[in-house]
């Protein structure tokens, strides 16, 4: 596995190094462990990296190379990339480990960091894998086959690539077609050209070595932050903060789990879809989510079995036993050995102690429980190890070839690791028993709180859909704010089952069928009423939304026409119908009178329009007292109205007895005549107006009483 990654790493690095290289149209290296070891082109690639003109030994030995390097190293310090126990001779001699090592913290520094510091800054983080996948979380959150949780295996299928193109390039290619019809090398093939002919990204990554169950983490990230250069790069805190929720996955991986008899140790997830339905709004406040489930079954006997003689091997061991065995079984070879082991195990003593007391916060012990499960893995993989050194030793022994002080020197020494190797085997499984329970009482605790909260929350949906809408627009928006702050409640929560969205259950291996399955079931029904909530949440806002519209609109026109008859009202008080001192002023009344007439003639309409807007209201609030309150309205108004005309057609008879009494036949024939002309054009302009008149402008844009933040979401 080691030397599969260490293929895959030289291959990809290569790949990136000669980019860069061909930027500047310096030459391609071949072979990553030896074009480097001179210094010469390393010197090269810095100078395409920095900007900067390097000088380079002229001389072919090994003191040139070493200067090379140490000068490479130099700039590397000046420009602040890590250089962790890599010194100049490492790279000279071809140290495969520590040259793969070298490369990458230089594209961590160049490729990845560089790239993203600007974002980093502006969004205050300091982790800037943390901050990638985020963005790709972010990208690809409405593709449903899509779910990327980390740099290796979310990558295997070749969907994500594709999804992460596609969301910023729908026009590129057709996503179903893609996603139903290819396998993971065509689909990863697929992602690879098109990054290369449409976006100009080399392609570093070959399908092959991604298409595995745990492809290189390192290779994926250097190719991701590559479309991240490229593609927008907009990141949310929302999509941080679901990052920050996932569980931290340990740095081996299942695929390198060592299961020996006296540990059975192994996770599966179990996945509990929550059912949703369509949603209401585009986009809805509120997620449905899927609950996933780590579950780690432990033997309920662990702690009391002792470490068995014989050691279970890895590939790696044998060839370690190999090289000891094989050679010139002396005390020189076994001394080195034993040094090697304590070492490591001295190491690993100290990582044990730093690891530090059980936290009270759950997400803090599902990182710890995270950390020491990584931590145990290693003690499986080194056990070897410590078993090949005693196996050594007591051949030795055995043989019989050693001095008395040598052999009681080797006896001490076996004894000695083999006490620590126990003491930190038992104090690990300790800890993960500590760990154990903790951390499902804290989750346990949390699903009990869950389940509090649904059932308060459903009985006071229950409530709210009991109490009437209205009955007046103060009293909705009262409503509308109160519906605001339940769904602050929900976002509140919804950190909280988010927490739940990875839990890790501890059961015994002989029930684990059966816990497993009722945590399954138990976490459907809860899923099921959390989505529920969420939906009745999306479609309650979404109705008072529309029904505040509407009764802000009724509220607007039914102002408008109160103000109109107020001020018509007026005006007709004002006309004089006696008492007129001569023709002039009785033919103005007259024509004051036909103008007003001419206008209630225009607004008559109004009426019905006011009618209409009062339907759609009563429509979408179905209540009684709303109904009775706004037929009382448009009561009033109706009485106005017809008050309105009344007192014009009186006054208009009033003027017109007065013409006849007071004045003489002439005289009244060219008042009628005038009365006549008056009416006549004011009703030619009333039908002008009716025919030519422009439909109404557009109503302006009310501001809802609507959060704007809640409205982006």
């Amino acid at each position: 596995m080691a030397d599969e990654r260490e293929d895959v790493q030289k291959k990809t690095f290569t790949k990136w190094i000669n980019a860069q290289l061909a930027k500047f149209g310096r030459r391609h290296i071949e072979d990553l462990f030896n074009d480097f070891r001179d210094g010469r082109r390393l010197l090269e690639l810095l100078e395409c990296l920095t900007g900067q003109k390097l000088a380079k030994e002229k001389g072919s030995t090994r003191v040139h190379a070493l200067n090379n390097v140490n000068k490479a190293l130099q700039v590397l310090r000046r420009n602040n990339v890590d250089l962790v126990n890599i010194g100049s001779s490492d790279i000279v001699d071809g140290n495969h480990k520590l040259t793969l090592g070298l490369i990458w913290n230089i594209i961590l520094h160049w490729q990845v960091k560089d790239v993203m510091k600007n974002i980093m800054a502006g969004l205050q983080q300091t982790n800037s894998e943390k901050i990638l996948l985020s963005w790709v979380r972010q990208s690809t959150r409405n593709y449903p086959q899509v779910n990327v949780i980390n740099f290796t295996s979310s990558w295997s299928d070749g969907l994500a690539f594709n999804a992460l193109l596609h969301s910023h390039r729908p026009d590129l290619f057709d996503w179903n077609a893609v996603a139903s019809q290819q396998s993971p090398v065509q689909r990863l093939d697929h992602a690879f050209n098109i990054a290369r002919q449409h976006l100009g990204i080399e392609k570093l990554l070959d399908p092959e070595d991604i298409a595995t169950a745990c492809p290189d983490k390192k290779s994926i990230l250097m190719y991701v932050t590559s479309l991240f250069q490229v593609l927008p790069q907009q990141v949310t805190m929302e999509a941080i903060r679901e990052v920050e929720m996932l569980p931290r996955h340990s740095r081996v991986t299942r695929e390198e789990h060592i299961q020996v008899h006296h540990q059975q140790h192994f996770s599966h997830e179990i996945t509990v879809n929550v059912p949703q339905g369509p949603s209401p709004s585009p986009k809805p406040r509120f997620k449905s989510y899927a609950y996933a489930q780590a579950v780690y079954v432990t033997s309920p006997d662990q702690k009391r079995r002792q470490v068995p003689p014989q050691f279970l091997e890895t590939v790696e061991e044998r060839t370690f036993t190999t090289t000891v065995m094989g050679s010139k079984m002396d005390l020189d070879n076994y001394q080195t050995a034993l040094e090697e082991v304590l070492t490591w195990l001295l190491s690993a003593e100290d990582a044990l102690q730093a690891q530090g007391d059980i936290s009270s916060d759950v997400e803090v012990v599902k990182e710890q429980f995270h950390t020491h499960e990584g931590f145990m893995m290693e003690l499986t993989a080194h056990q070897g190890r410590v078993g090949n050194v005693l196996q050594v030793g007591s051949q030795l022994l055995t043989i019989g070839k050693l001095s008395d002080e040598e052999e009681n020197e080797i006896q001490e020494q076996m004894n000695l690791l083999n006490s620590r190797w126990e003491s930190l085997r038992v104090a690990s499984m300790e800890k993960q028993s500590n760990l154990h329970k903790i951390l499902m009482d804290l989750q346990n605790q949390q699903l009990a709180q869950l389940a509090d909260w649904l059932t308060k929350t459903e009985e006071r949906t229950k409530k709210i859909d009991s109490e009437p809408l209205g009955p007046d627009l103060e009293d909705l928006k009262h409503q509308v704010e109160e519906h605001k702050a339940f769904q602050d409640d929900l976002e509140q929560e919804q950190v909280k089952v988010n927490s739940l969205t990875h839990m890790v259950v501890v059961v015994d291996e002989n029930s684990g069928d059966k816990a497993t399955a009722a945590l399954e079931e138990q976490l459907q029904h809860f899923g099921n009423r959390w989505a529920a909530i969420c939906r009745w949440t999306e479609e309650r806002w979404v109705l008072l939304q529309d029904i505040l519209r509407k009764w802000q609109h009724f509220a607007e026109e039914q102002c408008l026409f109160d103000a109109w008859l107020t001020e018509k009202e007026d005006a007709l008080s004002k006309i004089h119908t006696t008492g007129f001192k001569d023709q002039n002023e009785m033919l103005t009344s007259l024509r004051k009178l036909a103008i007003l007439k001419g206008d209630l003639e225009m607004k008559r309409q109004m009426m019905s329009k006011l009618n209409s807007l009062s339907q759609d209201l009563l429509v979408a609030v179905k209540n009684k007292a709303v109904a009775q309150k706004l037929e009382s309205r448009l009561e009033n108004f109706a009485q106005r109205w017809d008050s309105l005309v009344q007192k014009l057609e009186s006054n208009s008879k009033q003027i017109s007895q007065a013409v006849t009494t007071t004045q003489t036949s002439l005289t009244q024939t060219t008042v009628m005549e005038t009365v006549t002309m008056v009416t006549t054009r004011e009703q030619i302009l009333v039908k002008h107006a009716k025919e030519e008149l422009p439909p109404p402008p557009p109503h302006k844009k009310r501001q809802l009483l609507v959060d704007s933040e809640i409205r982006k979401r």
